[in-house]
C-alpha cells in the first residue's frame, strides 16, 4: 500500500466538501492534474469519469477506489478524500462512503495497483479498524486511523516503520503551490501559522484568503481544532496540524471556494 502512503505523506489527503459523488471525483482528480510530474495534459478526470461510467468502484465498508488508466508508462498516483456524512456511492453493502481512494494507473503500473487494491480489500475486513475509521471526527483522526489500517495490513515488513515516520514528519507545504481551478471550484493550498497572542499568519498566494483568514477573530484557532472552518465564500480544510514548542501550531490546509451555482457546476 506504498502509493496510498505516498498521498498521506504528500499532503493529498482532504476532507470532501460536500456528499455528492460528482464533486468529490472532480476534486480529487484536480489534486492528482496538480502534481508536478503529471504531463500538463493529462485529464484524469476525464479517465476517472469514463470508468465509472462504466461501473461502481465502490468496494464496500464505506470505502471506494476510482480509478482511471492511461495508454502510457509512468508513475502511479493516488489522491485521498474524506467525507464526515458519507457519499451515497451505490456500495454494494449499501452503507454510505466516507473514504475514496482515487488511483491514476499507467499502464506500467497494472499489476501493482491490484496488488494495492487487493492489500485494501483485505485491510476492510478488520472489523475493529473499519469501525474506528466510521466514528473519526476531523481529518487528523483519519490520517492516524488510515496508517494504523495500513501498518496493521502490511505488517512488519518496512511499511509499518515508515507509517511512523510519516505520523512524526514535519512537513510545510510551499507557499508557492498554485491554486487549482476545476468545473464550480477553486482549490487553493495554504499554510497557516499560529502563535499564541499573535495574529495568525497565512501563507499562500490568494490576497483575498489571506487578508480572511488573518483578519477574521478566532478563524485560526476553529481551524486548528474543529479542523475546518467556513467563512463567507471559503471553505478551509485542515489536512495535517504539526505542533511546536510554546503551542505553535502549523496547519497545512486546503481552501475551497465554489465559482460557480451548484447546480451550473453539475451542467458543465
Amino acid at each position: 500500500m506504498n502509493i496510498l502512503l505516498d498521498a498521506i505523506q504528500e499532503g493529498r489527503l482532504i476532507e470532501l466538501p460536500d456528499n455528492d459523488k460528482l464533486h468529490a471525483l472532480q476534486i480529487l482528480a484536480s489534486l492528482i492534474e496538480a502534481i508536478p510530474s503529471l504531463p500538463r495534459d493529462t485529464d484524469v478526470t476525464g479517465v476517472v469519469m469514463a470508468r465509472e461510467r462504466s461501473s461502481s468502484t465502490a468496494l464496500g465498508e464505506g470505502w471506494a477506489c476510482p480509478h482511471g488508466r492511461l495508454p502510457s508508462d509512468g508513475e502511479m498516483l493516488c489522491a485521498v478524500g474524506w467525507s464526515p456524512t458519507g457519499i451515497d456511492y451505490g456500495a454494494p453493502d449499501g452503507k454510505p462512503v466516507r473514504i475514496v481512494v482515487m488511483y491514476l494507473v499507467p499502464l506500467n503500473q497494472k499489476n501493482i495497483y491490484l496488488k494495492e487494491v487487493s492489500l485494501i480489500a483485505k485491510a476492510l475486513q478488520a472489523e475493529d479498524k473499519v469501525k474506528a475509521m466510521e466514528i473519526a471526527s476531523n481529518l487528523n483522526d483519519v490520517r492516524n486511523q488510515l496508517l494504523d489500517l495500513i501498518s496493521s495490513t502490511v505488517g512488519k515488513e518496512g511499511s509499518e516503520v515508515r507509517a511512523r515516520m510519516i505520523r512524526l514528519e514535519t512537513r510545510l507545504v510551499s507557499p508557492a503551490a498554485p491554486s487549482v481551478t476545476l468545473a464550480g471550484y477553486m482549490i487553493e493550498p495554504v499554510t497557516v501559522i499560529v502563535i499564541p497572542g499573535l495574529k495568525p499568519v497565512a501563507l499562500c498566494q490568494h490576497r483575498e484568503l489571506i487578508e480572511l483568514i488573518e483578519g477574521t477573530a478566532g478563524l485560526a484557532e476553529t481551524l486548528t481544532k474543529q479542523g475546518s472552518v467556513e467563512s463567507g465564500i471559503w471553505r478551509i480544510l485542515n489536512r495535517a496540524t504539526t505542533n511546536y514548542q510554546g503551542d505553535r501550531v502549523v496547519c497545512d490546509c486546503l481552501a475551497i471556494k465554489a465559482t460557480l451555482p451548484v447546480g451550473a457546476a453539475i451542467r458543465q
